[in-house]
């Protein structure tokens, strides 16, 4: 069984700053952290497998480390509902990614449940050389890059930190429910930072 320890290990060996997706899975995993059922698949048929197993519909992701914009290069499809049709978008991403990231390595083609969402956040940690370890909380998605809607504390961090993080961002309003939507658990946010 692959532990915390290896993943973090072959990260560091690769010269990577950060965790392919299925590698973080597994880290949250490993902290009791819920993450979608997934695989990694490198093959056609076994998209197709991992689709079947892991059940429809799913998504479909490239996984590369130098691939940070999945759906700048045509890296994901979402809401594949057969077999066939996850065989098909293995072929698609693969050949996209050719097209538009040839030199980039790719470690396979990430195969995940589908999680209905309309809001996606991020969570995120990274070690600044002068004041150590921090934590990133906003929305996510397209959202993090185009808004840059995000707030930073120095880790560890209280629950009355993780709360602030939340509320200062200025997308807020859409987690706590906005126009009819229903409002976002922020307590399981809270626990997650």
């Amino acid at each position: 069984m692959v532990t915390v320890r290896d993943i973090l290990r072959r990260a560091v060996e690769e010269g990577r700053k950060k965790l392919l997706e299925h590698e973080a899975y597994a880290v949250a995993e490993a902290y009791g952290l819920p993450v979608p059922r997934y695989g990694l698949a490198r093959d056609a048929d076994e998209a197709a497998r991992l689709s079947k197993e892991i059940g429809f519909p799913v998504v479909l992701k490239i996984v590369s480390p130098d691939i940070t914009h999945k759906s700048d290069v045509g890296g994901v499809i979402l809401d594949i509902r057969s077999e066939e049709d996850a065989k098909k978008a293995f072929t698609k991403i693969m050949d996209n990614v050719k097209r538009y990231a040839p030199k980039a390595r790719i470690a396979g083609v990430l195969v995940q449940e589908m999680v209905p969402s309309d809001v996606e956040v991020i969570v995120g940690a990274t070690r600044d050389p002068i004041f150590g370890p921090l934590l990133m909380f906003g929305l996510g998605g397209i959202f993090v890059e185009v808004l840059k809607d995000v707030s930073f504390r120095l880790a560890p961090v209280t629950p009355i930190d993780a709360e602030e993080m939340i509320r200062e961002i200025r997308a807020y309003k859409i987690l706590e429910g906005y126009r009819g939507k229903p409002p976002r658990d922020i307590e399981a946010l809270k626990d997650i930072i």
